[in-house]
């Protein structure tokens, strides 16, 4: 009897705790929930989304700086690459493309042809910066013009004199075989790494000199039609900015070109894509006796857009500095007699970014 009386109240005290501790768990949960409820007055916070929560956290870290190394490939074209890239920043070519430069306004209201030779043939016959050190022909000696007077320009002030000097210079020469090979052959003898590209050369490539070579290619202003097999294409022509990607090129410190009417659309192509900045030196060869290859519309607008493109490349800080009236040429200017112009002017321009 007595152990019974005892288990009854142990059950009891059991079931009095039991309630205890579940009325005190309950208090507990209650009081929580009641200091979770907005307070009156206050304004309640939207719950951040786990997104907006990642970024303002991510606000709160100090951001520590990174540094991307980009790593130029030592690895040079398969012709006599060099190391001189390294001092030459390869532009961005993820510039806005260009589809047409942009022309000058007309030399005259009515826009008649004598008044815009005028303007044109003022502005080539006219250099625009003192060369005080030209070397013709790859020569030092300025007497010499036994050949085309191909020249360049060899002041300190520019950076082709110390790149001679460093055996770092680069020579890109655009012609056709019946040009002699004078100019080529001196700045490769100086030490510069001299690529002549000519389509009529009997093979494909030929190293005639430990500094020269010549690829049988041709410059143009377009890559061929990729729908047209290789073997049926005529010739193999490329763009200037497609030989530099194949040979690993980034700089030309002289573009010597004699491309017999198609610098015209050649030097619109190198203004339009930025290749022409790529470049220290240009030394052209230029014909006025018809619009050349591609150049449509009447005389007064080719002759416009001749003037434009020069434009262009003074917009581009090129200075002309050497100018050559080639008295042995016709003295036409599109198959007229006007103001005693020739058909051929070989002129040379600087890169004044370049010094």
């Amino acid at each position: 009897m007595l152990w019974r009386e005892l288990r009854l109240r142990w059950r009891t005290c059991t079931l009095r705790l039991l309630a205890l501790c579940l009325a005190a768990l309950f208090c507990t949960h209650f009081s929580v929930e009641h200091k979770a409820l907005p307070q009156p007055g206050l304004a309640v916070a939207p719950k951040e989304s786990g997104v907006e929560e990642y970024h303002r956290r991510l606000g709160d870290v100090p951001i520590k700086r990174q540094v991307i190394y980009v790593r130029r490939s030592s690895k040079g074209a398969s012709h006599g690459k060099q190391g001189a890239d390294a001092s030459v920043l390869r532009r961005d070519n993820l510039q806005s493309a260009r589809w047409h430069i942009d022309l000058q306004p007309w030399a005259d209201p009515s826009h008649s042809l004598e008044e815009e030779a005028r303007r044109f043939l003022h502005y080539i016959s006219k250099s625009q910066i003192i060369c005080s050190h030209l070397a013709t022909n790859g020569l030092t000696d300025d007497n010499v013009y036994s050949m085309k007077p191909w020249t360049v320009c060899l002041d300190d002030k520019f950076s082709l004199a110390h790149q001679i000097r460093s055996k770092q210079c680069r020579v890109y020469s655009l012609g056709l075989g019946e040009d002699a090979n004078i100019f080529e052959l001196n700045m490769a003898s100086e030490g510069c790494e001299v690529h002549r590209f000519d389509p009529s050369i009997p093979s494909a490539y030929i190293h005639e000199a430990e500094r020269l070579w010549h690829h049988r290619l041709s410059v143009d202003w377009r890559d061929p039609n990729p729908a047209i097999a290789p073997h049926r294409l005529h010739s193999n022509t490329k763009k200037l900015k497609t030989i530099l990607n194949e040979f690993g090129h980034w700089k030309i410190d002289v573009l010597k070109a004699d491309m017999e009417s198609a610098e015209w659309k050649i030097l619109e192509n190198l203004i339009l894509e930025g290749i022409i900045e790529q470049i220290g030196q240009l030394v052209l060869e230029i014909h006025l006796h018809w619009p050349g290859f591609e150049v449509s519309g009447n005389d007064s607008s080719v002759v416009r857009f001749w003037y434009s493109l020069f434009k262009e490349l003074e917009h581009k800080d090129f200075k002309l500095f050497y100018t050559y009236k080639d008295l042995s040429k016709p003295q036409m200017f599109l198959k007229k007699n006007i103001l005693n112009a020739s058909s051929c002017y070989t002129l040379s321009w600087v890169n004044t970014r370049w010094t």
